[in-house]
């Protein structure tokens, strides 16, 4: 499934795409695809960029400006504000000489550009588990705070197919539906993450579950299944 804009990442997902030929970055809160971008530029312009394939590159912005821009600094060799670019200069960021090797056939540079846009990078990733009370297999995900059920549940059919042909419950004291429209949080499944970091355990101490009940109404036929 092709991602959207509307679709949020982990810092995980967006590690996975760290090369030229696929290449992603997150910055304040978005997620960039910028294969296409670093294709067109065949240079060594393109290089600060691919080296930071996958990563986080907000620290690179002044989100003092509106919109957000390149960090500026002096430049100590002629006294002028300079775009401050430490791994070196790169693509759409404009020269203090006169460059005629500068291209400026864009409309806009790369980092407000929303072509570039596939998705939100995640405020927190969290994970759960999800236990089939048909078979009793558990799979642990990891998802984003912002997700409905609904979209946990598309993550879930990567593992399996018939996901949306089973009613999703949490069991605690007694066993609730859940409401496929509403975030983790909003149907009572908090992140204790920040409690049990107070209390020295580690983020993982407690992964809570989702115990999913099959329908007996196959949305996949096995065949497609195993196409």
């Amino acid at each position: 499934m092709p991602p959207t804009p509307n679709r949020y990442f982990t810092p995980n997902e967006v590690k996975r795409h760290n090369t030229p030929n696929d290449m992603w970055v997150s910055v304040l809160g978005k997620v960039l695809d910028l294969t296409s971008l670093v294709a067109k530029y065949p240079s060594l312009d393109a290089q600060p960029v691919i080296k930071e394939a996958g990563q986080d590159i907000s620290h690179w912005f002044d989100t003092s400006v509106t919109p957000p821009d390149i960090r500026k600094c002096v430049d100590l060799s002629t006294g002028l504000k300079a775009y401050l670019q430490p791994g070196g200069k790169f693509i759409h960021v404009p020269s203090l000489a006169v460059d005629t090797k500068i291209d400026h056939g864009y409309d806009k540079p790369w980092w407000v550009d929303p072509k570039y846009v596939v998705g939100y990078l995640t405020v927190k990733p969290r994970l759960i588990r999800i236990v089939n009370t048909l078979t009793t297999h558990e799979t642990t995900l990891e998802v984003c705070s912002e997700e409905t059920l609904y979209d946990i549940q598309t993550r879930y059919l990567t593992v399996n197919a018939h996901a949306r042909s089973y009613t999703w419950k949490r069991q605690e004291t007694t066993s609730r539906e859940l409401d496929m429209s509403k975030t983790l949080e909003e149907n009572n499944i908090p992140d204790e993450s920040e409690e049990f970091a107070k209390l020295g355990l580690p983020d993982d101490y407690y992964t809570p579950a989702l115990h999913i009940y099959f329908d007996d109404d196959l949305t996949v036929d096995d065949w497609q299944a195993q196409a």
